[in-house]
């Protein structure tokens, strides 16, 4: 008989069970079993939302947005492996398949703002108005974007799949590091995009009242407000993750299911959703070959040679 069991026994009582409750569950890395309804729900939204950009990046252009198209259906898929969460809380393999997409599938939507923000400029021909040149903004904020995603990715995949303490620990400080680089990162961003729309009010009163005569939903400041929206969800959704694994992997936000859909998919949801009416698409017309060559050579530099 186990030594553990004796005192139970002697008080004519039974021991209880570390399993009835999943917060007391050693196993269970969520501490919470994961709600079918809600993953049904939210799963079925974001896949909505992703196969209607494709269809309108089909029929009204904008390819440059298909980071987000393309985001939009791996963060379903993270969303859909809770099903699998439910059945089976303790598996180890399925949580980190599901934390990694869920986490790291945003930086996609990130990545389509940084796009959107440069070529909008272009098509109002107001780069000037920037703080950074749109092909600056491009390069410069993807690759932030992309070297915030591989430390995300490395920080995430060691923190919750390291059996050594410490190594984990090591894994989620240089998740929470990733994750604040990249707020940080966007932060200074929508700073940028703000500081243009001033700009542009106030040194080109005429593009900026361009549209006025069309119907509101036409004039592409409406493209703008849909993108404010956007960006502040995608810093709430930032804010929230960087406080959660601040706590850590067993803090209250990351052991409670109504902060994950509250602060993180529901955000990122409105990040994505609200450009289904408001598609780029309908306000950006392609950027040619020939209003391409044109930029390159208004940004060469013209050596006048000294007359002697």
């Amino acid at each position: 008989m186990s030594r553990p069991l004796i005192p139970w026994l002697l008080m004519g009582s039974v021991p209880p069970n570390p399993f009835a409750d999943p917060k007391d569950d050693p196993y269970n890395p969520l501490k919470y079993i994961a709600s079918n309804t809600l993953t049904a729900v939210a799963f079925s939204l974001i896949l909505i939302v992703a196969v209607a950009q494709s269809i309108l990046i089909w029929k009204l252009g904008a390819k440059f947005m298909l980071s987000m198209t393309i985001g939009a259906y791996t963060f379903a898929f993270g969303i859909s492996t809770r099903f699998g969460l439910h059945l089976h809380p303790e598996s180890k393999g399925i949580y980190i398949v599901e934390y990694l997409f869920v986490v790291l599938s945003p930086c996609a939507f990130i990545a389509a703002e940084y796009v959107l923000l440069g070529r909008l400029a272009r098509y109002l021909r107001c780069d000037k108005y920037l703080l950074v040149t749109p092909r600056r903004i491009t390069i410069t904020f993807i690759s932030s974007d992309i070297t915030t995603f591989l430390i995300q990715a490395c920080g995430g995949a060691l923190s919750i799949s390291a059996n050594d303490e410490p190594l984990a620990l090591a894994g989620s400080r240089v998740f929470l590091a990733g994750l604040a680089l990249q707020l940080l990162s966007f932060s200074i961003f929508t700073c940028i995009f703000l500081v243009f729309l001033y700009r542009v009010r106030k040194y080109e009163p005429e593009i900026y009242t361009k549209d006025q005569g069309l119907v509101w939903y036409k004039d592409w400041r409406a493209l703008t407000g849909i993108m404010i929206v956007s960006c502040i969800g995608i810093l709430i959704r930032s804010v929230y993750r960087c406080v959660e694994l601040g706590q850590g992997f067993q803090g209250f936000l990351a052991t409670t299911e109504r902060f994950f859909y509250g602060l993180d998919t529901l955000p990122l949801f409105i990040a994505i959703v609200v450009y289904l009416p408001f598609w780029p698409g309908r306000f950006i017309p392609p950027f040619t070959a020939v209003e391409e060559n044109e930029e390159k050579r208004s940004h060469e530099t013209v050596v006048v040679p000294e007359q002697k």
